[in-house]
C-alpha cells in the first residue's frame, strides 16, 4: 500500500500589497510507507497523522508563490495517477511521472 498526496500550486501575479493568486497546477506524491499496515477502521486517523507530519515538508507560502495539500488517500502499490494513465494512453509511455518517494526520504528534506 502507498499513500497519495495531491497539492495545489499558486503564483502571485500581483504584489505584496495587492496580491492576485493564480492556480498553476500542483504536484502528486506517491509515498512508500514501509511496514505500514492498512486498517480500514483507522485509515482516516492514520492518513491524517501522515499528512500532519509532512505538511511542513510539502506546503509553503510566501509573497510570490504557495503550495498546499488539497487531497490524500491510501492507494495500491501499482497505483498510477490520472496524468500518468493519460500519458500511457496517448503517448505510450509515462514521460512525467508523479513524485515517488519513501516517507523516510521526504522526512529528511527541508
Amino acid at each position: 500500500m502507498k499513500f497519495h498526496i495531491t497539492t495545489q500550486y499558486l503564483e502571485n501575479y500581483g504584489d505584496a500589497s495587492k496580491p492576485y493568486w493564480k492556480c498553476k497546477g500542483g504536484e502528486e506524491y506517491i509515498i512508500d510507507v514501509p511496514g505500514f499496515k492498512y486498517d480500514h477502521e483507522m485509515a482516516e486517523k492514520k492518513g491524517q497523522m501522515i499528512v500532519d507530519s509532512l505538511y511542513d515538508k510539502i506546503e509553503y507560502s510566501n509573497e510570490h508563490a504557495q503550495e498546499y495539500v488539497v487531497g490524500w488517500g491510501f492507494v495500491p502499490d501499482d497505483f498510477q495517477t490520472l496524468f500518468e494513465r493519460d500519458q500511457l494512453e496517448y503517448d505510450g509511455k509515462v514521460t512525467f511521472p508523479a513524485k515517488r518517494i519513501s516517507i523516510d526520504e521526504l522526512m529528511e528534506t527541508a
